[in-house]
Protein backbone atom coordinates (compact mmCIF):
# COMPACT_ATOMS: atom_id res chain seq x y z
CA UNK A 1 0.00 0.00 0.00
CA UNK A 2 1.72 3.73 -0.99
CA UNK A 3 2.04 5.76 1.93
CA UNK A 4 2.29 9.81 1.06
CA UNK A 5 4.57 11.65 3.00
CA UNK A 6 5.58 14.89 3.10
CA UNK A 7 9.70 15.63 3.42
CA UNK A 8 11.75 18.49 4.47
CA UNK A 9 14.11 19.32 1.94
CA UNK A 10 15.24 22.49 3.35
CA UNK A 11 14.03 24.82 0.53
CA UNK A 12 10.83 23.64 0.32
CA UNK A 13 8.21 20.69 1.10
CA UNK A 14 8.52 17.99 -1.40
CA UNK A 15 5.70 15.35 -1.88
CA UNK A 16 6.63 11.85 -2.18
CA UNK A 17 5.02 8.27 -2.12
CA UNK A 18 6.55 5.50 -0.61
CA UNK A 19 6.40 2.37 -2.17
CA UNK A 20 8.42 -0.48 -0.33
CA UNK A 21 11.10 2.15 0.91
CA UNK A 22 11.74 3.95 -2.93
CA UNK A 23 10.36 7.60 -3.14
CA UNK A 24 9.01 8.49 -6.30
CA UNK A 25 7.34 11.86 -6.64
CA UNK A 26 3.78 12.74 -6.74
CA UNK A 27 3.08 15.34 -9.73
CA UNK A 28 -0.65 17.20 -9.98
CA UNK A 29 -2.09 15.61 -13.10
CA UNK A 30 -2.99 19.45 -13.57
CA UNK A 31 0.67 20.60 -14.16
CA UNK A 32 1.69 17.80 -16.26
CA UNK A 33 -1.79 18.25 -18.74
CA UNK A 34 -0.67 22.07 -18.79
CA UNK A 35 2.91 21.43 -19.84
CA UNK A 36 1.62 19.11 -22.65
CA UNK A 37 -0.05 22.04 -24.01
CA UNK A 38 3.28 23.57 -24.61
CA UNK A 39 4.66 20.82 -26.07
CA UNK A 40 7.04 19.13 -23.82
CA UNK A 41 6.49 15.22 -23.68
CA UNK A 42 5.96 12.93 -21.04
CA UNK A 43 9.32 12.03 -20.04
CA UNK A 44 10.20 16.16 -20.28
CA UNK A 45 7.68 16.97 -18.04
CA UNK A 46 7.99 14.52 -15.12
CA UNK A 47 11.69 15.44 -15.48
CA UNK A 48 11.43 19.01 -15.56
CA UNK A 49 8.95 19.25 -12.50
CA UNK A 50 11.45 16.72 -10.57
CA UNK A 51 14.30 19.38 -11.00
CA UNK A 52 11.82 21.96 -9.81
CA UNK A 53 11.36 19.85 -6.92
CA UNK A 54 15.17 19.58 -5.81
CA UNK A 55 16.52 22.52 -7.43
CA UNK A 56 19.74 20.73 -8.65
CA UNK A 57 20.05 17.01 -9.19
CA UNK A 58 22.28 14.15 -10.86
CA UNK A 59 20.24 12.19 -13.89
CA UNK A 60 20.14 9.11 -11.44
CA UNK A 61 18.33 11.17 -8.36
CA UNK A 62 15.89 13.11 -11.29
CA UNK A 63 15.96 9.20 -12.84
CA UNK A 64 14.70 7.39 -9.52
CA UNK A 65 12.19 10.45 -8.63
CA UNK A 66 10.43 10.72 -11.67
CA UNK A 67 10.13 7.15 -12.32
CA UNK A 68 11.90 7.85 -15.90
CA UNK A 69 14.02 4.97 -17.47
CA UNK A 70 17.93 5.77 -16.80
CA UNK A 71 18.90 4.74 -19.99
CA UNK A 72 16.47 7.90 -21.62
CA UNK A 73 16.85 10.15 -18.58
CA UNK A 74 20.15 11.90 -20.00
CA UNK A 75 19.11 12.76 -23.69
CA UNK A 76 15.65 14.04 -22.36
CA UNK A 77 17.69 16.03 -20.14
CA UNK A 78 19.86 17.79 -22.57
CA UNK A 79 16.61 18.24 -24.63
CA UNK A 80 14.84 20.10 -22.10
CA UNK A 81 18.25 22.12 -21.71
CA UNK A 82 18.32 22.71 -25.66
CA UNK A 83 14.56 24.43 -24.92
CA UNK A 84 15.60 26.53 -22.04
CA UNK A 85 13.96 24.66 -19.03
CA UNK A 86 17.30 23.32 -17.69
CA UNK A 87 20.91 24.38 -16.93
CA UNK A 88 23.61 21.72 -17.01
CA UNK A 89 26.18 22.00 -14.55
CA UNK A 90 29.77 20.86 -16.01
CA UNK A 91 30.59 18.60 -12.78
CA UNK A 92 31.27 14.87 -11.92
CA UNK A 93 28.44 13.42 -12.35
CA UNK A 94 26.78 16.12 -14.59
CA UNK A 95 24.28 18.30 -12.66
CA UNK A 96 21.20 19.34 -14.01
CA UNK A 97 20.14 22.93 -12.43
CA UNK A 98 16.29 24.43 -12.77
CA UNK A 99 15.64 27.50 -13.94
CA UNK A 100 12.67 29.98 -12.35
CA UNK A 101 9.90 28.51 -14.24
CA UNK A 102 8.78 31.98 -15.39
CA UNK A 103 11.98 32.52 -16.92
CA UNK A 104 12.25 28.93 -18.51
CA UNK A 105 8.94 29.48 -20.22
CA UNK A 106 10.10 32.92 -21.24
CA UNK A 107 13.08 31.60 -22.47
CA UNK A 108 11.24 28.52 -24.56
CA UNK A 109 9.14 30.60 -25.79
CA UNK A 110 11.83 32.65 -27.27
CA UNK A 111 13.35 29.44 -29.15
CA UNK A 112 10.25 28.34 -30.20
CA UNK A 113 10.29 31.73 -32.17
CA UNK A 114 13.78 31.48 -33.32
CA UNK A 115 13.28 28.53 -34.79
CA UNK A 116 9.64 29.14 -36.07
CA UNK A 117 11.61 32.17 -38.14
CA UNK A 118 14.27 30.06 -39.10
CA UNK A 119 11.73 28.05 -40.73
CA UNK A 120 9.75 30.32 -42.24
CA UNK A 121 12.73 32.08 -43.85
CA UNK A 122 13.37 28.75 -45.08
CA UNK A 123 10.28 28.10 -46.89
CA UNK A 124 10.09 31.12 -48.61
CA UNK A 125 14.07 30.94 -50.18
CA UNK A 126 12.44 27.45 -51.46
CA UNK A 127 9.13 28.97 -52.81
CA UNK A 128 11.54 31.72 -54.97
CA UNK A 129 13.62 28.75 -56.13
CA UNK A 130 14.20 26.75 -58.90
CA UNK A 131 13.36 23.48 -57.19
CA UNK A 132 10.04 24.64 -56.73
CA UNK A 133 9.25 24.37 -60.25
CA UNK A 134 11.30 20.98 -60.13
CA UNK A 135 8.16 19.89 -57.64
CA UNK A 136 5.56 21.11 -59.45
CA UNK A 137 6.84 19.67 -62.24
CA UNK A 138 7.18 16.18 -60.47
CA UNK A 139 3.65 16.70 -59.26
CA UNK A 140 1.97 17.51 -62.97
CA UNK A 141 3.23 14.53 -64.13
CA UNK A 142 2.02 12.29 -60.96
CA UNK A 143 -1.17 13.62 -61.50
CA UNK A 144 -1.85 12.95 -65.24
CA UNK A 145 -0.95 9.00 -63.63
CA UNK A 146 -3.42 9.35 -61.20
CA UNK A 147 -7.18 7.84 -61.82
CA UNK A 148 -9.90 10.84 -61.15
CA UNK A 149 -11.50 8.61 -59.02
CA UNK A 150 -8.21 8.49 -56.49
CA UNK A 151 -8.18 12.76 -56.33
CA UNK A 152 -10.19 12.43 -53.10
CA UNK A 153 -9.71 12.68 -49.48
CA UNK A 154 -11.75 12.60 -46.44
CA UNK A 155 -11.35 15.59 -43.83
CA UNK A 156 -11.59 15.20 -40.23
CA UNK A 157 -12.47 18.55 -37.85
CA UNK A 158 -13.03 21.65 -38.98
CA UNK A 159 -9.79 22.94 -39.00
CA UNK A 160 -8.58 20.09 -41.61
CA UNK A 161 -11.24 21.54 -43.72
CA UNK A 162 -10.47 25.26 -43.62
CA UNK A 163 -6.95 24.14 -43.98
CA UNK A 164 -8.23 22.62 -47.64
CA UNK A 165 -10.78 25.52 -48.08
CA UNK A 166 -7.76 28.32 -48.60
CA UNK A 167 -6.77 26.57 -50.95
CA UNK A 168 -9.25 26.09 -52.76
CA UNK A 169 -10.45 29.71 -52.77
CA UNK A 170 -7.08 30.74 -52.91
CA UNK A 171 -6.24 29.08 -56.19
CA UNK A 172 -9.97 29.65 -57.69
CA UNK A 173 -9.97 31.17 -61.23
CA UNK A 174 -13.47 31.69 -62.40
CA UNK A 175 -16.49 30.41 -60.09
CA UNK A 176 -17.37 29.29 -56.28
CA UNK A 177 -20.17 28.35 -55.65
CA UNK A 178 -21.45 27.97 -51.56
CA UNK A 179 -24.44 26.31 -49.71
CA UNK A 180 -24.31 26.08 -46.41
CA UNK A 181 -26.08 26.72 -42.91
CA UNK A 182 -26.08 30.67 -41.26
CA UNK A 183 -23.23 29.20 -38.74
CA UNK A 184 -21.54 27.55 -41.32
CA UNK A 185 -21.39 30.68 -43.01
CA UNK A 186 -20.48 32.80 -40.22
CA UNK A 187 -17.65 30.51 -39.86
CA UNK A 188 -16.30 30.87 -43.38
CA UNK A 189 -16.14 34.49 -43.25
CA UNK A 190 -14.33 34.46 -40.24
CA UNK A 191 -11.79 32.07 -41.36
CA UNK A 192 -12.16 33.45 -44.82
CA UNK A 193 -13.48 36.64 -45.43
CA UNK A 194 -10.28 38.36 -46.86
CA UNK A 195 -9.33 35.83 -49.25
CA UNK A 196 -12.85 36.03 -50.73
CA UNK A 197 -12.61 38.97 -50.82
CA UNK A 198 -9.62 39.39 -52.63
CA UNK A 199 -10.77 35.95 -55.01
CA UNK A 200 -13.78 38.54 -55.99
CA UNK A 201 -11.62 41.61 -56.92
CA UNK A 202 -9.93 39.39 -59.52
CA UNK A 203 -13.36 38.44 -60.87
CA UNK A 204 -14.31 35.11 -59.34
CA UNK A 205 -18.04 34.77 -59.17
CA UNK A 206 -19.01 33.62 -55.69
CA UNK A 207 -22.63 32.62 -55.32
CA UNK A 208 -23.38 31.82 -51.92
CA UNK A 209 -26.88 29.83 -50.64
CA UNK A 210 -27.31 29.84 -47.05
CA UNK A 211 -29.97 29.38 -44.48
CA UNK A 212 -32.04 32.40 -42.55
CA UNK A 213 -30.67 32.61 -38.85
CA UNK A 214 -28.96 35.83 -36.74
CA UNK A 215 -25.77 34.39 -37.81
CA UNK A 216 -26.52 34.58 -41.33
CA UNK A 217 -27.97 37.75 -41.62
CA UNK A 218 -24.90 39.39 -39.44
CA UNK A 219 -22.91 37.92 -42.43
CA UNK A 220 -24.61 38.45 -45.68
CA UNK A 221 -24.40 42.29 -45.11
CA UNK A 222 -20.69 41.94 -44.33
CA UNK A 223 -20.50 39.85 -47.62
CA UNK A 224 -22.90 41.68 -50.40
CA UNK A 225 -20.38 43.74 -52.51
CA UNK A 226 -18.23 40.33 -52.31
CA UNK A 227 -20.86 37.41 -53.30
CA UNK A 228 -23.74 37.39 -54.69
CA UNK A 229 -26.63 35.72 -51.57
CA UNK A 230 -29.30 33.99 -51.59
CA UNK A 231 -31.80 32.56 -49.02
CA UNK A 232 -32.49 28.52 -48.31
CA UNK A 233 -36.12 28.34 -47.12
CA UNK A 234 -37.40 25.66 -44.32
CA UNK A 235 -37.90 23.06 -47.08
CA UNK A 236 -34.39 23.55 -48.21
CA UNK A 237 -31.52 21.05 -47.02
CA UNK A 238 -29.55 21.94 -44.28
CA UNK A 239 -26.30 20.36 -46.36
CA UNK A 240 -23.43 22.07 -46.93
CA UNK A 241 -21.17 21.95 -50.19
CA UNK A 242 -18.87 24.17 -51.96
CA UNK A 243 -17.83 23.89 -55.93
CA UNK A 244 -14.86 25.61 -56.81
CA UNK A 245 -13.67 26.46 -61.12
CA UNK A 246 -15.99 22.97 -61.65
CA UNK A 247 -13.33 21.20 -60.69
CA UNK A 248 -12.97 20.96 -56.95
CA UNK A 249 -16.08 19.89 -54.68
CA UNK A 250 -16.15 19.85 -50.32
CA UNK A 251 -19.15 18.34 -48.76
CA UNK A 252 -19.76 17.67 -45.05
CA UNK A 253 -21.36 14.39 -44.20
CA UNK A 254 -22.05 15.91 -40.49
CA UNK A 255 -24.94 18.33 -39.24
CA UNK A 256 -22.86 20.98 -38.32
CA UNK A 257 -24.97 22.07 -35.44
CA UNK A 258 -24.84 18.52 -33.94
CA UNK A 259 -21.13 18.15 -34.28
CA UNK A 260 -18.61 19.18 -32.31
CA UNK A 261 -15.82 21.07 -34.70
CA UNK A 262 -13.15 17.98 -33.92
CA UNK A 263 -15.10 15.69 -35.64
CA UNK A 264 -17.12 17.75 -38.39
CA UNK A 265 -15.92 15.21 -41.40
CA UNK A 266 -16.29 16.11 -45.37
CA UNK A 267 -14.57 14.60 -48.35
CA UNK A 268 -12.57 16.82 -50.68
CA UNK A 269 -12.85 15.40 -54.62
CA UNK A 270 -10.93 17.22 -57.50
CA UNK A 271 -12.56 16.21 -60.79
CA UNK A 272 -14.80 17.08 -63.40
CA UNK A 273 -17.35 14.63 -63.16
CA UNK A 274 -18.05 15.37 -58.89
CA UNK A 275 -17.96 18.87 -59.10
CA UNK A 276 -19.71 19.57 -63.02
CA UNK A 277 -22.01 16.28 -63.32
CA UNK A 278 -23.15 15.94 -59.88
CA UNK A 279 -23.39 19.06 -57.66
CA UNK A 280 -23.06 21.84 -60.42
CA UNK A 281 -26.57 20.80 -61.46
CA UNK A 282 -27.77 20.86 -58.15
CA UNK A 283 -26.71 23.63 -57.00
CA UNK A 284 -28.05 25.29 -59.85
CA UNK A 285 -31.51 24.20 -60.15
CA UNK A 286 -31.65 25.02 -56.46
CA UNK A 287 -30.35 28.60 -56.97
CA UNK A 288 -33.03 29.56 -59.50
CA UNK A 289 -35.75 28.87 -56.84
CA UNK A 290 -34.27 31.19 -54.17
CA UNK A 291 -34.64 34.44 -53.22
CA UNK A 292 -31.76 37.20 -52.43
CA UNK A 293 -31.56 38.22 -48.55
Amino acid sequence: MAVIKTLNTGKRNDIYQNYGGERTMVTNQNILDALKQIGLNLYERKLWVALLSRGSATAGELSSLAKVPHSRTYDVLESLAEKGFVVIQTSKPLKYVAIEPGEALERAKKKIQELSQISTDRIATLQKSNILKELDRTFKQGVKLVEPGNLTGSLKGRKAMHTQLDTLFRNAKGHISIMTTGESLHDIHTNHGELLKKASSKGVKIKIATTASKEAGSIVSKMKGIAEIRKLGKNHSRGRFIIVDGNHTLFALTDDKSTHPSQDVALWSQGAHVAGDVFGPMFNAMWGQLEPF
